[in-house]
């Protein structure tokens, strides 16, 4: 999991190798010394080191130095952690060094920290420090480094990497042949693209940033007004929950939703949806269901307004009742437990003018339907829901590309003019404009089934509510894809993360969200 904070708005943009390389030499050219940044950062990283690992504990220390400006920093960790008492040994695969690098090696060896070449000497120490190679990988890892990574990993000690594991792609986080298991990452500076990647979330274990004093500024001399990514934080989240209420109101004033989702074959979806939906505080919910399990969904929902649908042979939902005015709602969410035949409802709902949800058969049918004609026609916000697989459905050009997650679901929105959430262990939203947002606290306990349709639920709830506030859709996304996170996360400090099914998930999103409510930055 990344630790982020509040506190300081830019340590939450998540940058490329090239943006953060770009940002350097600008604080370089204004006239910041290379050497004292890198003290900072190496000061900084030992001081961490210390609360993490102290020295009665840990000390003896390895660290692995590169020839560059990573390794630079490595050397400042290990003069800094000799000087708190560790007892520091060297690994150094490559002779040459870049210059600032070289007299830190000088310094270090001047009190007499060994440096070796092979990594034997390693092998009684208790902590790695892992400083070979960090911004800009792109290549893969060659012999004696390779094999030194693979050792380190066989090892099962604990592993600090700074800044970018190494053997990480810096942008796509990809795996270069072989890569350092890290336990921590501490990212300096601002957040790089390649640790919020899936495939390298095991490899990077709990990423912290470093914080080197990089203004607002300084980010936007590079970054500018253009699309951006950032983390998703628990400031930007509360910005909207809950949602306002004037006290004098009623129902059909705090927004009307309707679910369209289950057949005869999938009743559980429209339940976990509506119970979604019901924690959102929306103040009537309309649930559309085949006829023959409108009796179940009335049984666990005795709050909403269960209809009752024609269905197929096969029974999936026919057709929606001539009573259902479309147009009276705020928001429709459908798709969970539709089944394929459900087609015709679907080419309903999209040809509405109404803000759409789509989730699970509902992007299925999107997708023969086509994705990106069909929803160029829509004039209503619409939010698409997918996981990896239902992504690849509806956009398989761009799926070609999945290994950055962020480009894909950002080339996603801007071609259908719809915000696009795409599902992982790093949840990535993009808006219309190109702007995206990245979920970096979870928990593998939504890896469950049913989570998705709980989101769903509380994504149309809460954009039926708002839709007469005037607050983007965007900014409901994000709200709810957060609030089920740390729902997940409070569900797995309960009952464990095996114990966090779908219906429990719903139990736990209100406390929750008291629970953040309370827990300050309000």
């Amino acid at each position: 999991m990344l630790e982020v904070t509040d506190s300081v708005e830019q340590i939450n943009y998540v940058v490329s190798a090239d943006e953060m390389s770009q940002i350097e030499a600008g604080i370089f050219d204004a006239g910041m010394p290379v050497a004292s940044l890198m003290e900072k950062v190496g000061i900084s990283i030992a001081n961490r080191i210390q609360e993490l690992y102290p020295a009665s504990d840990f000390a003896r220390v390895g660290i692995l130095v590169g020839p560059g400006h990573n390794g630079g920093d490595a050397l400042v960790v290990a003069r800094e952690l000799y000087f708190k008492g560790y007892e520091i040994i060297l690994y150094r695969p490559v002779e040459k060094l870049k210059e600032l690098t070289g007299n830190h090696a000088r310094y270090v060896q001047s009190l007499g920290i060994p440096f070796y070449d092979s990594l034997e000497p390693l092998q009684d120490c208790v902590l790695i420090v892992d400083g070979l190679f960090g911004l800009g990988q792109k290549r893969s890892l060659e012999s004696p480094i390779s094999d030194a990574v693979e050792q380190i990993n066989k090892w099962s000690k604990p592993v600090i990497s700074i800044d970018v594991p190494t053997g990480l792609h810096t942008d796509t986080g990809k795996i270069l042949g072989t890569a350092i298991r890290a336990k921590h990452t501490f990212c300096v500076g601002l957040w790089k693209l390649g640790l919020l990647q899936d495939e390298a979330l095991e490899f990077v274990g709990n990423a912290e940033l470093i914080d080197i004093g990089i203004t607002q500024a300084e980010v936007r001399a590079v970054l500018a007004d253009a699309p951006n990514i950032q983390i998703l934080t628990k400031k930007t989240a509360l910005a909207h929950l809950p949602l306002p209420r004037p006290l004098s109101t009623y129902k059909y004033k705090v927004g009307s939703l309707l679910l369209i989702c289950g057949s005869h074959q999938y009743s559980g979806g429209p339940i976990l949806t509506a119970l979604g939906a019901r924690a959102s505080g929306i103040g009537m919910e309309y649930v559309a269901v085949p006829e023959s399990i409108k009796s179940i969904l009335s049984a666990h929902l005795p709050e909403a307004l269960i209809i009752g649908c024609p269905e197929t042979e096969s029974g999936a939902i026919a057709s929606l009742p001539k009573e259902i005015e479309l147009s009276k709602f705020n928001a429709i969410a459908c798709g969970p437990g539709l089944t394929r035949d459900a087609k015709p409802i679907i080419q309903q709902v999209i040809e509405s003018a109404i803000p759409l949800v789509l989730d699970a058969d509902g992007l299925n049918i999107l997708a023969e339907l086509g994705t990106i004609s069909t929803l160029r026609k829509r004039q209503a916000p619409t939010v698409l829901t997918p996981h990896a697989g239902e992504f690849k459905r509806l956009f398989p050009e761009i799926a070609e590309n999945m290994c950055d997650r962020a480009s894909a679901v950002r080339s996603a929105a801007q071609q259908t003019g719809a915000v696009v959430l795409l599902k992982g262990a790093r949840t990535a939203i993009a808006n219309p404009q190109g702007f995206v947002w990245i979920d970096a606290q979870s928990t593998p306990a939504l890896a469950r089934g049913g989570s998705g349709d709980v989101l769903t639920g509380l994504i149309g709830g809460l954009v039926a509510q708002a839709i007469s506030q005037q607050i983007p859709v965007e900014s409901l996304v994000q709200s709810a894809v957060w609030w089920h996170s740390h729902a997940g996360i409070l569900a797995a400090q309960e009952c464990t993360e095996l114990g966090v099914d779908a219906f429990t998930l719903t139990q736990f999103l209100i406390p929750a969200l008291k629970a953040q409510l309370t827990s300050g930055l309000r």
